[in-house]
């Protein structure tokens, strides 16, 4: 059976960093689930597809919607590469973060995009980073991480990201912004940002990235 870490949680408790991490150290597959619906977000939009005209172009998607990721380096954002073009500036802005938040809650975008998360699991094993891996996608998988953090130091996180590309952001603004994804993604009807009951629970709040993979090697 091919081995799969599950790292769920909300956005700013550090699953893409921590999931860069062990993908680096163990050399596994890695799936950034954020960026697969960022990605699905993008092409849409470059197609004018949308929720009306989704299932008439189903086939054009499954035809198309090829992506992978590479790790690349610690510090810098796991490369989102489609069709193969490097898209990963394209995709990690706000502006495709809310467009993608509002999408991911359709069910018909889930189920759609449930077969391209899985096809991720490969040998020599695979870590998944998202909010349902744990509890929907890889419901089975031996090893469950849930990180979580306070929604300040996580709105700290996201503006020095933000900085380091160039962008001033406001602290309030990514405040509200950050409440207001965590609302949709605990309360939406569909997979909801919820611990797995097998997961093991880490607060990133006062821990650095090495740290936080300490803890998880001594669960491993």
């Amino acid at each position: 059976m091919i081995p799969v870490i599950t790292i769920d949680g909300p956005s700013g408790a550090g699953k893409g960093t921590i999931a860069q991490m062990l993908a680096l150290e163990l050399n596994w597959n890695i799936l950034d689930s954020g960026a697969l619906y960022r990605t699905l977000a993008y092409f849409m939009k470059e197609n004018t597809i949308n929720l009306e005209n989704f299932e008439e172009n189903q086939n054009i998607l499954k035809e198309r919607f090829k992506v992978s990721f590479d790790p690349g380096i610690p510090g810098e954002p796991v490369k989102v590469m489609f069709e193969n073009e490097d898209i990963t500036s394209i995709v990690r802005t706000e502006e495709m973060a809310k467009l993608t938040s509002t999408l991911a809650a359709e069910p018909v975008i889930r189920e759609f995009i449930k077969p391209c998360q899985r096809d991720f699991m490969k040998l020599p094993g695979l870590i998944a980073d998202g909010r349902d891996m744990g509890t929907v996608i890889f419901s089975d998988a031996k090893y469950k991480i849930y990180l979580t953090a306070s929604v300040e130091e996580r709105a700290k996180r996201r503006q020095t990201q933000l900085k380091r590309q160039g962008l001033e952001v406001n602290m309030r603004s990514l405040l509200r912004e950050l409440e207001d994804r965590d609302r949709k993604d605990m309360e939406r009807e569909h997979s909801p940002l919820i611990p797995a009951e097998d997961s093991v629970l880490i607060d990133t709040s006062n821990l650095n990235p090495k740290g936080v993979v300490e803890e998880i090697k001594t669960y491993l």
